[in-house]
């Protein structure tokens, strides 16, 4: 799976006019699954990111992790992260999950944020047209692939 993470001081998604979810302080999470991934793929990414240190401590350092500042995750679908663009102009997306698995593994990998890692998790809408909204918090943003 491959997720882009960015630290935001607030972020929600939209849909239809709706806000459909929505945080303060935390982190946004754009996640693609892969073809071949699975719920460990998932498991591993969604530890992974709970446990990131890209908050700063009392130093000034990055150091304290989305769980230690008591923040929420924002969770939004997201399979151009697959984007081949190694040839031409215009980018492939064949490395993405076919859509019914890419939905089920944002599904797990959203639950698994909000259950295992017990993080306050909203989520956006797999499939939908969402827009997006984010301030981003120094800006970090990390690019991570399991």
């Amino acid at each position: 799976m491959r997720a882009l993470i960015q630290r935001v001081s607030e972020a929600s998604v939209t849909v239809d006019g709706e806000i459909i979810g929505e945080i303060d302080h935390g982190l946004l999470v754009l996640v693609c699954a892969m073809q071949g991934d699975t719920e460990a793929e998932a498991d591993k990414l969604a530890a992974k990111i709970a446990k990131l240190r890209i908050f700063e401590d009392d130093a000034g350092k990055m150091n304290r992790s989305v769980r230690d500042m008591g923040g929420a995750v924002l969770v939004v679908s997201q399979f151009t992260l697959a984007a081949d663009t190694r040839s031409g102009n215009r980018p492939g997306f064949s490395t993405a999950a076919p859509p019914v698995e890419g939905e089920r593994l944002y599904t797990y990998f959203a639950d698994r944020m909000a259950g295992a890692e017990a993080l306050p998790t909203e989520r956006g809408r797999f499939g939908a047209d969402m827009k997006v909204r984010l301030l981003n918090d120094g800006p970090v943003t990390i690019w991570m692939e399991v």
